[in-house]
């Protein structure tokens, strides 16, 4: 089954929307195969300011119709508490949401960006997806996130080479309770790293440290802008940690 055969079949969606490089070209695939379709994305305080500004750019340049819902994972014990399966808790948190939304506005089947690079057995999340039968047409038709990159390239998508994005709160380790001040300071922190020329990093956080994840290209750059870096995460950490492992 091909995408477009699977878009046929399912004419009126909703579409759990994260303006990341496979809900993307979700996004792009069913309008061009002319379905009636609706954008949600739900803005919490584990996504940055950056990819709400990136999903609204390619709502608008797409035309599609998008909403905005908000949420507070942080309310939900079983999420700030970070166990293990917090992943599992906060899809399920987010995704009632966009269901009583979709539902709302009259739509019965509601499809997320998972593709068929994602490992099921490695992401809770996706047992929330089955429970809440939430449907994902890029894993089920096979498209890869390389597969998925290419095309999108060639639909002139300026999402084609985004980094991979994880959200905030898989910047603190499991058991460690995530509160505001940690999630605003990774957002502060790889912003800042942004503006200084890094790209495809994270910045994870250890007992108060920072450590950053960088590929390998870019540990000269680290050194490079070593004092700039302390300048803009020093406020925010008790110390920051170089991790001579490369980030793959």
């Amino acid at each position: 089954m091909t995408l477009l055969d699977f878009l046929q079949h399912h004419p009126s969606v909703a579409l759990a929307f994260s303006g990341g490089v496979d809900s993307a070209y979700l996004l792009y695939a069913a309008i061009n195969a002319g379905a009636r379709l609706k954008a949600y994305y739900v803005k919490t305080s584990f996504q940055p300011e950056s990819e709400l500004e990136d999903a609204k750019r390619l709502a608008q340049y797409l035309g599609a119709e998008m909403e905005i819902l908000r949420a507070e994972p942080l309310e939900e014990s079983s999420i700030a508490s970070n166990p293990k399966d917090r992943c599992y808790h906060c899809k399920k948190a987010i995704f009632s949401i966009i269901l009583e939304a979709a539902r709302r506005d009259g739509f019965e089947i509601i499809l997320d960006g998972t593709n068929a690079s994602d490992d099921a057995f490695d992401r809770p999340g996706m047992r929330a997806l089955e429970e809440m039968r939430v449907l994902s047409p890029l894993r089920l038709c096979g498209l890869t996130k390389a597969q998925i990159r290419a095309l999108s390239k060639e639909a002139g998508l300026f999402t084609w080479d985004k980094p991979a994005y994880a959200c905030l709160a898989t910047r603190v380790p499991t058991g460690t309770a995530i509160t505001r001040q940690i999630l605003t300071a990774t957002e502060t922190a790889e912003a800042a790293l942004v503006k200084l020329g890094f790209r495809d990093f994270r910045v994870r956080y250890m007992n108060g440290a920072a450590k950053l994840q960088l590929t390998k290209a870019q540990l000269p750059l680290a050194l490079e802008k070593r004092q700039e870096i302390l300048v803009a995460l020093k406020p925010w950490y008790t110390a920051v940690l170089l991790d001579l492992e490369e980030r793959l």
